[in-house]
């Protein structure tokens, strides 16, 4: 299992994909927002960032940006969970290096699918 970064100012999302990741057996860490986010990426070197668009500070995709630019980090899978859904913020979203993208409210079995995928146990 991986170690998986959270990222989302709600503390409630972040707590709902703590409890769904967790007992799949992956280490969760959360930060309230892009820069945390940034922050604790660069110190934990996650498997998987799983990061909302619409944060105070930094923005989902200013965070996929400066993690891109990170070359430590750079081959990051990262995936948007968001209330978002309109394409082209879609595109806009995978133009800035986004791997996937989840749509609010998920369903457990989808998230962890997804994180499947893209975590090597």
């Amino acid at each position: 299992m991986g170690t998986i970064l959270t990222v989302d100012d709600s503390p409630s999302i972040r707590q709902m994909v703590k409890v769904v990741l967790g007992p799949a057996g992956h280490d969760v860490i959360e930060a309230g927002d892009g820069s945390q986010g940034l922050e604790k990426a660069r110190a934990s070197r996650p498997d998987l960032v799983i990061t909302d668009l619409n944060m105070p500070v930094m923005n989902g995709i200013e965070l996929i940006k400066a993690l891109r630019a990170q070359s430590s980090l750079s081959g990051m899978p990262i995936v948007f969970l968001t209330t978002e859904s309109a394409d082209a913020m879609k595109q806009q979203a995978k133009a800035a290096g986004a791997t996937g993208w989840i749509t609010k409210p998920f369903r457990p079995e989808q998230l962890l699918a997804v994180v499947g995928k893209l975590v090597r146990s």
